[in-house]
């Protein structure tokens, strides 16, 4: 299992409703910064995936919102793969607060997509050597 941690991620006003709580829409944004965060921990960059030709796009979204992340709340997006990527990969998140209090959960599933034909392909063999230690059984 591979699990890293995004710390220090500012609610900017911006990211906020009437209310001053993180708009529910924003909370994709924040998984985005956690997996592109997470992948480049490992010496994995999307920009040169996408370079090399292929692409993730995301293929499922889905948010439990606990409690509101509010305006100038300093938070932790934590980012958990169980499993392996094959032609698709499941992150995990969980986000908490300054206070360690955990205010949302998520899952998106993203494929991998040649840009060129637009057809599923399997993760690139540079992502799978870069995460297979953290999948290696003792």
């Amino acid at each position: 299992m591979f699990t890293y941690e995004v710390k220090g991620i500012r609610v900017r006003y911006a990211d906020t409703d009437q209310m001053g709580y993180v708009y529910y829409g924003n909370y994709a944004r924040y998984y985005e910064i956690g997996r592109v965060e997470a992948l480049r921990s490992v010496g994995f960059s999307y920009k040169e995936m996408e370079e090399a030709g292929v692409m993730m796009p995301v293929y499922e979204n889905r948010s439990r919102y606990m409690k509101p992340a509010r305006y100038d709340d300093e938070l932790t997006i934590k980012v958990i793969l169980q499993r392996m990527p094959g032609t698709r990969v499941v992150f995990e998140y969980e986000i908490r607060n300054q206070d360690n209090v955990l205010l949302n959960v998520g899952e998106t599933t993203l494929v991998f997509q040649r840009r060129d034909t637009a057809k599923l392909c399997v993760a690139p063999e540079r992502l799978l050597e870069k995460l297979n230690p953290y999948f290696q059984t003792s």
